[in-house]
C-alpha cells in the first residue's frame, strides 16, 4: 500500500474562516462553507487585496470573465457571500461597500502555509483547467428551447440534443450550461470531443477538463471514483465520431453517480439507457408569400438572424417591404440552419441582399468563411459537412451522393431504384437511408400519408459535388429519369389522359420530373429517355395546371424526334398535349 503524499497549500485567514485559493475550498473550523463559483471568485479577488477598494469593473470581469452583466449581478453575488460569512452578525466586519466606487476587505488577514495529507489512490486533482467557452451575446430563436432543456436536464440528469450540422446544437448547450452554472455550483465543464482522433481517449478528455490526473490502466474508474456524489454537470458536445464510448461513459456515469447531469450534442442518438433526445430543429422561416412585408418576415427567427449578421457585416439598412420576400427566399433556400444563414448574411455587407440572393440562386458558397473564432469544422459549410461526410461509411457515402440526384421530395421506392445496383440491392439502399436519416442528413416528411424523403439544399449541394468526383453524375442522372418515366407511365390515374382526376397528390413530385426532363433533354442527356419522359409527363403538368411548362416540354420533346419516331404514340401524346396546353393557356 502506498505512503499518503504530502501537499503544502497556501491558506488566507480571517475570523473564523481559512480561504484556500488553489483548490477553491473556504472552511470555518475545518468544516467546508458552500459558496458559488462566483460568490467565491469575488471572496478572493477581495481578500488578496486587503484594505484596499476592488472596483465593480474589476469585479465583474473577475466573477464574469466571457460574459457581459449588470451590476446587479454582482450585488446579488455579494449579498451570497456576506450571508455565508455572517458579515455584520455579531459585531463581525469582513466586507465593506464602498459607495459609488467598489468594495474593500476590511478583516484583518494573516497567511499562512498550511500542511495537508492528500491520500494518492490513482488520481489527483488539481484546479479546474477548462472552462465554458463564451456564448454569444445575442441568441436568435432559441430561448424557448433553452428553458425546456434547462428544465429537462435539471429532472432527466441526461439529455442529448440531436440535429443536422450547423443547426446550432452547440450554440444552445453552451447556453444551458451558462443559465445552470450557478446552481451547480460553477462544477459545469464542456468538453470538446471534436478534437479527438481516437475514441479512447474519451474519458482522459473528460478527466482532463476536470483537472483530474488519471493515474490507473482503466480511466474511467477513476473518473467514476472522483465524481462520486458530487453535483456536476458535464456537456460532451460533438458525440457522433466517437459515439460508442461516449454513449457507454455517458450511460455508467449517470447510473453510477447519482448527481451528475451530462448534456450531449451530437448528430444522432446516443442510444442508451437514461438517455433523453431532444431534437433541434432548423429556425423557422417566413412563408413563401409575394406580399410579404418587413415587419411579417422579422416575426420569424431565420430572418432575423439573417438581418442581424448582415447587419454585423455592414450592411446599415433596414430591411424594407421590397427586399422581404427576397429575404425570405433565402432563408428557405438555406432550410433555416443557422450556419448557413450566417455565413450567406456575411456576404450581405458586400454584395447587398439581392446580390447574395443571386449566389444562393446560382450555387451554394460551400466556401464562404465565417467568424474567425468559430470551431473548425464551423468555418465553412464546406468544412462542416466535410465532418459529417467523413464519419459515414463507404455504403452511406455512397448512397447519399447517388441520392444528391433528388431535387426536393422522393419517396423510398425512388431512393431504392436510383442508388441501388440490383433489384436485390435495393433492401440494402432502403437500411442505408434509415441510417442517414437516423444521422440528420435526411429528413422525413409524411404527405397524404406517403413518406417522402429530403436532402437538405445545402446537403445535396455537397452530394452532388461529391458524385461529380466520383464520375456517376451522368449515369445516376440518367438512371433518375428513367425511373420516373416509369414511374408516369405504369400510373393509371396520370395516363388517364387529360381526365378528370385530381393530380394535386403527385405534386411531390414535380420537381424531380423537371430536374429529370432538364438533364434527358440536354446536350449531355439521353434524348430517347428524355422523348418518353415528356410524352408520360405531359398529363401530369396540366393536371397540375402547369401549362407553360407543359408546352415548352413537349416542344422542346418534338423537336428532338428523328424520322423514326414520327407517327408513334408518343408523338401522338405529345402533339395533342401541346395543342391542349396551348390552347388552354394562349
Amino acid at each position: 500500500m502506498m505512503e499518503p503524499a504530502t501537499e503544502a497549500r497556501n491558506a488566507i485567514s480571517f475570523g473564523p474562516f481559512s480561504l484556500f485559493v488553489a483548490e477553491r475550498l473556504l472552511r470555518k473550523a475545518d468544516k467546508p462553507i458552500p459558496l458559488g463559483g462566483r460568490a467565491l471568485d469575488i471572496l478572493i479577488a477581495l481578500a488578496e487585496r486587503p484594505g484596499e477598494v476592488v472596483t465593480h469593473k474589476e469585479l465583474i470581469s473577475t466573477a464574469w470573465p466571457d460574459v457581459t452583466v449588470e451590476e446587479a449581478n454582482l450585488r446579488f453575488q455579494m449579498a451570497a457571500l456576506r450571508k455565508a460569512l455572517g458579515d455584520g452578525r455579531d459585531g463581525a466586519r469582513y466586507i465593506s461597500n464602498i459607495a459609488g466606487r467598489g468594495y474593500c476587505f476590511v478583516a484583518p488577514v494573516t497567511r499562512s502555509s498550511a500542511e495537508q495529507l492528500v491520500p494518492v489512490t490513482g488520481i489527483a486533482t488539481s484546479e479546474r483547467v477548462q472552462k465554458l467557452p463564451p456564448r454569444l451575446a445575442r441568441m436568435v430563436g432559441r430561448h424557448d428551447t433553452v428553458r425546456a432543456l434547462t428544465q429537462q436536464l435539471q429532472e432527466w440528469r441526461f439529455v442529448s440534443i440531436v440535429g443536422p450540422g450547423g443547426v446550432g446544437k452547440t450554440t444552445v448547450a453552451i447556453s444551458v450550461a451558462y443559465t445552470l452554472i450557478d446552481g451547480f455550483h460553477d462544477a459545469v465543464f464542456f468538453i470538446d470531443l471534436a478534437a479527438l482522433t481516437d475514441p479512447q481517449l474519451v474519458p482522459t478528455a473528460i478527466a482532463s477538463a476536470l483537472g483530474l490526473m488519471v493515474q490507473t490502466q482503466d480511466p474511467l474508474v477513476g473518473l467514476l471514483a472522483f465524481i462520486g456524489d458530487r453535483k456536476i454537470l458535464l456537456v460532451l458536445d460533438s458525440c457522433e465520431h466517437v459515439i460508442g464510448v461516449a454513449a457507454a461513459l455517458a450511460e455508467r456515469v449517470v447510473s453510477e453517480a447519482p448527481q451528475a447531469h451530462i448534456l450531449a450534442t451530437s448528430r444522432e442518438a446516443l442510444r442508451v439507457e437514461g438517455e433523453h433526445v431532444h431534437l433541434l430543429h432548423s429556425l423557422d422561416c417566413p412563408p413563401e408569400d409575394a406580399g410579404l412585408t418587413a415587419t411579417e418576415a422579422l416575426r420569424y427567427p431565420a430572418a432575423q438572424l439573417f438581418m442581424e449578421r448582415a447587419a454585423a457585416s455592414g450592411y446599415d439598412v433596414a430591411l424594407s417591404d421590397i427586399d422581404a420576400p427576397i429575404v425570405a427566399r433565402s432563408c428557405r433556400r438555406l432550410d433555416g440552419v443557422a450556419l448557413a444563414i450566417e455565413l450567406a448574411a456575411s456576404r450581405v455587407g458586400s454584395l447587398g441582399i439581392r446580390g447574395t440572393a443571386e449566389l444562393l440562386d446560382n450555387r451554394f458558397g460551400l466556401l464562404w468563411q465565417g467568424r474567425r473564432t468559430a470551431l473548425p469544422r464551423h468555418e465553412t459549410l464546406n468544412a462542416m459537412l466535410d465532418w459529417s461526410y467523413s464519419l459515414l461509411s463507404d455504403r452511406e457515402k455512397l448512397v447519399l451522393c447517388r441520392l444528391s440526384v433528388f431535387v426536393g421530395a422522393f419517396t423510398r421506392q425512388a431512393a431504392g431504384s436510383v442508388a441501388s445496383e440490383t433489384e436485390a440491392d435495393e433492401a440494402n439502399v432502403i437500411d442505408t437511408v434509415t441510417s442517414l436519416v437516423a444521422k440528420f442528413l435526411i429528413s422525413t416528411n409524411v404527405i397524404n400519408e406517403t413518406t417522402y424523403y429530403r436532402l437538405l439544399d445545402t446537403t445535396r449541394a455537397y452530394a452532388a459535388a461529391k458524385l461529380a468526383e466520383r464520375g456517376e453524375a451522368d449515369r445516376i442522372a440518367r438512371r433518375h429519369a428513367i425511373f420516373y418515366s416509369r414511374f408516369l407511365e405504369h400510373d393509371e390515374i396520370i395516363q388517364s389522359l387529360f381526365g378528370e382526376y385530381d393530380l394535386s397528390g403527385y405534386a411531390p413530385h414535380i420537381g424531380n420530373v423537371r430536374a429529370a426532363l432538364g438533364w434527358a433533354l440536354s446536350d449531355h442527356g439521353d434524348v430517347v429517355v428524355g422523348i418518353g419522359l415528356a410524352t408520360w409527363a405531359a398529363p401530369l403538368f396540366i393536371g397540375l395546371w402547369l401549362l407553360g411548362e407543359c408546352r415548352g416540354w413537349c416542344e422542346r420533346a418534338l423537336a428532338t424526334l428523328d424520322d423514326a419516331s414520327r407517327g408513334t404514340r408518343q408523338e401522338m401524346i405529345l402533339q395533342e398535349a401541346l395543342a391542349l396546353s396551348s390552347m388552354l393557356s394562349r
